[in-house]
């Protein structure tokens, strides 16, 4: 036998060897998932992720444009909120999320997270780039189109108005528009408190958006998937006249775009690496969503 020959048997030995033990490595894995997650699996699902609550905003909006297509959701509460983390530890928790959600059957997958969207996006779909992911972030160009004053206004945690990602989006999409970017730092953990009409929030709501009336804006962005939830007190704040703005139907239109299943059975699992308990509460009463159980997830 020929050196060459020899050397391509010797391949090919190792890369059954190697192949094998994957495979086997997989199936010793998916015997340790859970019931409901072996189910999933079964059926590709769009799997969302987020720090904390705000995507389900998202995850609303998904349904309501999806019903046929099953969704898994993962809260990463433990760690929220994310708008006053490093870049590198936002990364870190949205790879090992996405990871999670793939190990379920994820086909597709929302970063229902603008400050994730912001830091981490890139790296995702770096790691994975043959799976879809959708991403959410202020639709600069949309506010600029309908803005009657060219003066904009965008709400933001603030790592994502520190991200390179958001200045991009400002120096591409903006052009003559003023653009007015407002950090809230400390909105979303009140948010996730999960009292929406608290004095506390309703104060900071405030505080937050003076420099934005002061600036005479006549548009808003809701540049967090969060802010969503307190629309109602955010748009009392800013007055009636002013169009506010949020992302959820566009993120919603591009997962629909980009699904690359048809129909594959309805259903919706919430998880959480927090307090399983007090999100179940707030889905229940928030959302409306009575008989929607959450799951704890170790991630």
């Amino acid at each position: 036998m020929s050196f060459e020959a020899q050397a391509r048997k010797k391949i090919a030995r190792s890369f059954d060897f190697k192949h094998k033990n994957r495979c086997t490595g997989e199936l010793r894995a998916a015997s340790r998932l859970p019931p409901s997650m072996k189910q999933a699996a079964a059926s590709p699902s769009i799997g969302v992720f987020d720090s904390g609550l705000g995507g389900l905003t998202v995850l609303r909006e998904l349904r309501r444009q999806m019903p046929e297509v099953p969704l898994h959701y993962i809260a990463d509460t433990a760690h929220a909120p994310y708008g006053q983390r490093s870049p590198d530890f936002i990364q870190a928790r949205s790879l090992a999320l996405s990871e999670h959600l793939q190990a379920s059957g994820a086909a597709l997958i929302v970063v229902a997270c603008n400050t994730a969207t912001a830091h981490a996006i890139q790296a995702l779909r770096q790691r994975w780039p043959s799976l879809p992911f959708v991403g959410t972030e202020p639709g600069i160009k949309p506010a600029v189109a309908v803005s009657k004053a060219a003066r904009i206004g965008v709400l933001a945690t603030p790592a994502t108005i520190t991200s390179a990602r958001y200045q991009d989006l400002l120096a591409r999409h903006a052009g003559q528009a003023q653009v007015f970017s407002q950090a809230c730092p400390g909105l979303v953990d009140l948010i996730e408190a999960g009292d929406l009409e608290s004095p506390a929030l309703n104060a900071l709501i405030d505080q937050l958006c003076a420099p934005l009336r002061e600036a005479q804006v006549d548009t808003v962005l809701m540049g967090c998937t969060h802010y969503p939830l307190v629309q109602k007190q955010l748009q009392a704040a800013l007055g009636s006249q002013v169009l506010m703005l949020n992302i959820e139907t566009a993120v919603a239109h591009q997962a629909q775009r980009l699904w690359p299943h048809g129909a594959s059975g309805a259903g919706m699992r919430i998880e959480t690496t927090g307090d399983a308990v007090a999100m179940q509460r707030f889905v229940q009463q928030v959302l409306g969503w009575q008989t929607q159980t959450v799951e704890p997830a170790s991630v």
